[in-house]
């Protein structure tokens, strides 16, 4: 079960950066929006409401993700290391994952099913 730990924790560390990738390339996409917004208004052209709730909309996105998958290697380091609390804390961003489908579900599944292995419990109980 250690190597499934291990492997959960390299995951975890993936998928974090990943996920902090297309926060920042959604960034990007905000950061058009918002320039789209202020040629706009130098035009005086129609599109300012609907650049602005793009802009508005893409960069909340963004730093959504980045903060997720931010979160997300922020715990597979200490999980790959048996810390206590990175198992918690990896157990409540594994079920929420199970709402990201196709991959998110399969890495919720996968943590769920590891870390809440009486085996894999045992392993952070001696590391705490």
């Amino acid at each position: 079960m250690d190597a499934h730990v291990a492997f959960v924790g390299v995951l975890f560390i993936i998928w974090g950066l990943l996920t902090a990738l297309v926060g920042v390339s959604t960034l990007a996409l905000g950061i058009g929006a918002v320039a789209l917004l202020s040629s706009a208004a130098g035009r005086g052209g129609g599109g300012q409401v609907a650049a602005g709730v793009t802009a508005i909309a893409f960069t909340t996105l963004a730093i959504i993700a980045i903060v997720w998958g931010m979160a997300h290697v922020l715990v597979g380091v200490p999980l790959r290391q048996r810390k206590a609390w990175a198992r918690v804390i990896a157990l409540l961003l594994g079920s929420v994952d199970l709402l990201l489908l196709p991959y998110g579900t399969a890495l919720g599944l996968y943590t769920l099913w590891v870390l809440l292995n009486e085996k894999s419990k045992a392993l952070f109980a001696v590391n705490g």
